[in-house]
């Protein structure tokens, strides 16, 4: 089935439809694209390029062996929960094709970490795999959840996410606060084990917010921050499904996350994954430019499919070389005042 006629059916059903092709082998078989100038390490993983798939693309990680033959350089699965729950009621995605983004409120529906954990154990992946954790709605210890899904996941993944940025799980985002966030950290660094750690951001918060949660992090020993998550803003939006609830993702994104990644890349030392409207090579370039040493797509594919991830790859190797980087690391931060 062809992208225009999953676009005419409802949107978590296309999606699901996309999975299971991806499944049965219908996907791009690229392999990882690959080049001494894209080739780089971020938080000590050596990626064959920094682009990325991101979390909720894959939540119950049924593809993750096609997914690491599709040209990305790395992968994230999840939102995984201790127990299995069903999440919020449907519909709970929309597409907004006017402004090439989609609104979600799916509030971590997912198989359960025994499911997920299970999966990635079988996978055969030739890229690194990394797991979105999260905690369960009606969970008495939200904080302990994040550290039993990492101690249950650690052996099967390159890193683990730490998400509190999700604004469709009430009060999740609460966590981002510095006392809370600072016990939840350290209840996941004591059960990782040796996997790195990263944290997921929202993009609607302060200049001071941002300060305090890249202080917590570097104590924490946190390896990466992913910047950012879905926004609630709705800002200059023009499609008809705009008012909808949930974090809206896509192009609207795309200014207001590559400026939070500048201003932690200007307040940390740490290294930053790019993610919020990426649909092309000098999206992600601009990511890249802004402080981000590696990069995270998904709404994209919805418009664009996943053939245009080799694209996105190649044509950044191209921009690096132009601009007369001999390696994304060297260009990462090149830009950042810009969007300061």
């Amino acid at each position: 089935m062809g992208l225009s006629l999953l676009r005419q059916i409802d949107p978590e059903t296309a999606h699901g439809l996309a999975i299971r092709a991806l499944q049965a082998g219908l996907g791009p078989k690229t392999g990882p694209v690959t080049s001494a100038r894209l080739r780089t390490n971020v938080a000590g993983i050596e990626l064959p390029n920094p682009v990325g798939l991101a979390a909720g693309f894959d939540k119950n990680a049924q593809a993750v062996t096609p997914l690491g033959a599709a040209g990305f350089g790395f992968i994230e699965v999840g939102a995984a929960t201790p127990r299995a729950q069903a999440g919020n009621p449907r519909p709970r995605l929309f597409r907004l094709s006017d402004d090439r983004a989609a609104i979600n409120r799916f509030g971590f529906n997912n198989e359960g970490m025994d499911a997920i954990v299970a999966r990635l154990a079988r996978s055969s992946c030739q890229i690194p795999v990394g797991l979105n954790l999260g905690a369960n709605k009606d969970s008495a210890d939200r904080a302990g959840d994040f550290a039993r899904v990492m101690e249950a996941a650690r052996d099967h993944v390159d890193f683990a996410t730490v998400n509190v940025s999700s604004p469709n799980t009430e009060k999740l985002r609460d966590l981002q606060g510095k006392a809370a966030l600072s016990a939840l950290l350290d209840g996941v660094m004591a059960a990782r084990g040796t996997t790195p750690v990263f944290l997921k951001i929202a993009p609607d918060l302060t200049v001071a917010e941002i300060t305090e949660i890249a202080e917590v992090a570097q104590d924490a020993g946190v390896a990466a921050i992913v910047a950012t998550n879905t926004t609630l803003s709705r800002e200059g939006l023009r499609s008809a499904q705009r008012e909808q609830a949930g974090g809206l993702s896509g192009a609207p994104l795309f200014e207001r996350s590559t400026r939070v990644l500048a201003r932690l890349s200007s307040c940390s030392d740490l290294p930053l994954i790019g993610v919020g409207g990426i649909a092309s090579a000098q999206d992600a370039y601009a990511k890249i430019c802004a402080g981000a040493s590696a990069v995270q797509l998904y709404t994209a594919l919805v418009y664009g499919g996943m053939r245009m991830v080799p694209k996105i790859a190649h044509e950044l190797d191209a921009l690096l070389a132009r601009d007369g980087f001999a390696t994304v690391a060297d260009a990462v931060g090149s830009r950042r005042d810009d969007w300061l």
